[in-house]
């Protein structure tokens, strides 16, 4: 069972930097970007990719808005038009920080074409060595990666299931020691347990995200939603087949703990 994945937008990134002259059509794609405004982001890249020394940072910021738009209305021409503009460019001119959103956008990019181990290995390496990832940004690539594996794994062997979902929960909870607030990590932690068969763990993790959510940054609302219905929707129902105990007493059980940690 996922998370809501398909409504997240990995935004942040693509923040407005200082312009010189040159690069005010840049700055203007990136500022619309950040608004939502994709349509008028992809074609404020398209004018700024008439100056030379705009072409790759243009093409990457279409990229982006064209992966956005494709999120939000799953039309395949948009995920061409990404994929060709992220092909097309030279990320070996990138700064860091472009780089950065070049590695995002190239993640994104695999995983709506379904190679989710390709994705995931692309998230990993920008959780484990980049520094720009920070705040709402860092929070949406834990939920790409954590998502990315899940994906990859369902229809793998069970030995290999199980080695990765173990490694996928040790980065969780390495992840959470650093960043408490980290809604994702605290969702991802209770799924991977579950799709391990570790069902009391899955439980309580669920129970520990549920109580530490308030420490997310919009204090718990979408993390306790997705954790209720995981709890609900597939913990409940496997935990119950396995303790041999009626569904019904488990989300009784369940609600209790509810009310006494909700406000």
């Amino acid at each position: 069972m996922g998370r809501r994945f398909a409504c997240v937008v990995v935004g942040g990134l693509l923040s407005a930097s200082p312009a010189s002259a040159a690069d005010d059509a840049l700055a203007r794609a990136r500022q619309l970007y950040n608004q939502r405004q994709f349509e008028a982001a992809i074609q404020a890249a398209e004018a700024a990719r008439a100056l030379p020394a705009s072409t790759d940072a243009a093409d990457l910021i279409a990229a982006r808005a064209y992966l956005e738009r494709f999120r939000d209305t799953a039309v395949p021409g948009d995920l061409v038009s990404a994929r060709d503009r992220l092909r097309r460019l030279s990320p070996e001119r990138f700064g860091p920080r472009e780089r950065t959103e070049f590695l995002v956008g190239l993640g994104e990019t695999l995983y709506f074409d379904n190679a989710f181990g390709a994705a995931a290995a692309v998230f990993d390496s920008l959780l484990r060595t980049n520094d720009l990832l920070g705040g709402p940004a860092r929070e949406q690539v834990v939920d790409w990666w954590a998502a990315s594996v899940d994906h990859d794994m369902r229809p793998r062997p069970e030995i290999d299931r199980q080695m990765a979902y173990q490694k996928m929960r040790a980065r969780l909870e390495d992840e959470l020691a650093l960043h408490p607030g980290s809604a994702a990590a605290a969702y991802w932690l209770a799924a991977a347990a579950r799709g391990q068969g570790d069902l009391q763990a899955a439980w309580d993790a669920a129970e520990a995200g549920w109580a530490r959510a308030t420490l997310a940054e919009d204090r718990g609302a979408r993390l306790r939603g997705d954790l209720d219905r995981l709890v609900t929707e597939a913990i409940v129902p496997e935990r119950a087949r396995v303790l041999a105990q009626p569904a019904d007493n488990l989300r009784d059980e369940w609600e209790r703990f509810k009310a006494r940690w909700s406000r």
